[in-house]
């Protein structure tokens, strides 16, 4: 397969201006939000494009093949991210490899990213899935679950639970998206004031290709994206 690597280069810095004009339309500084490029269909060589442009977060949603890719990419300046819903089983996959795992939606999933922690003598730095969309087919937990939830998570000793993450409906208009966003991060609010935490919650990884700029606007710390950094290119979306 032939990579059109210009082409990936080039929307890697329109995607990056993108953001950045969201973030100064809601008075935000650009560099609170880290890009994770997802790369879950591309080549290994588009990874490789994208590193060498400075993008280092990498998204997967596959466990074997985030662990496949790192093996891939060994000694690279990576920092992988676990996307995609996680079984408890493929956790021995990801911990300790991930600079971050975006999935957690259950205590029993959290439990073993704690004892696989503890065995490698390390700490997972993790996010509290949540579904505020209300959708059946996705993963996440509740707003009502949350509080509880993200209390136990965080007592976990080798678990450093920092924020939330959510998807938001596929839908066309990406301003249909904003109530989802913005509850998102009222959510995060709240169980800072009442679940009395370790450490105060501070990240938000919502957004993707459709919608980032709305997540964004909302307050978006991560955002996952990945067909607009491959369109247009031999072989990609």
């Amino acid at each position: 397969m032939t990579l059109d690597a210009d082409r990936i280069r080039s929307n890697l810095r329109e995607v990056t201006g993108r953001i950045a004009a969201a973030a100064a339309r809601s008075g935000r500084d650009a560099a609170a939000v880290r890009l994770v490029a997802v790369t879950k269909t591309v080549p290994i060589d588009a990874i490789r494009t994208l590193l060498a442009d400075g993008q280092t977060d990498i998204g997967e949603n596959r466990a074997r093949q985030l662990r496949d890719r790192h093996r891939e990419l060994e000694g690279e300046a990576v920092r992988w991210h676990m996307i995609g819903r996680l079984q408890r089983n493929k956790v021995k996959y990801v911990v300790p490899t991930c600079t971050m795992i975006h999935s957690v939606d259950s205590l029993r999933l959290a439990e073993e990213i704690e004892t696989r922690a503890a065995r490698a003598e390390t700490l997972a730095t993790c996010l509290l899935e949540v579904n505020l969309a209300g959708e059946d087919q996705k993963g996440g937990v509740g707003p009502n679950e949350a509080v509880a939830l993200a209390a136990h998570v965080a007592a976990l000793p080798h678990v450093r639970l920092v924020g939330l993450m959510t998807m938001a409906p596929l839908v066309d208009d990406a301003e249909a998206t904003r109530p989802v966003f913005a509850a998102t991060r009222d959510l995060r609010d709240r169980i800072n004031r009442i679940a009395d935490l370790p450490a105060p919650l501070t990240d938000l990884s919502m957004g993707m290709t459709q919608d980032f700029e709305v997540a964004v606007e909302e307050g978006a710390t991560i955002v996952r994206v990945g067909s607009a950094l491959f369109a247009d290119t031999d072989g990609m979306p």
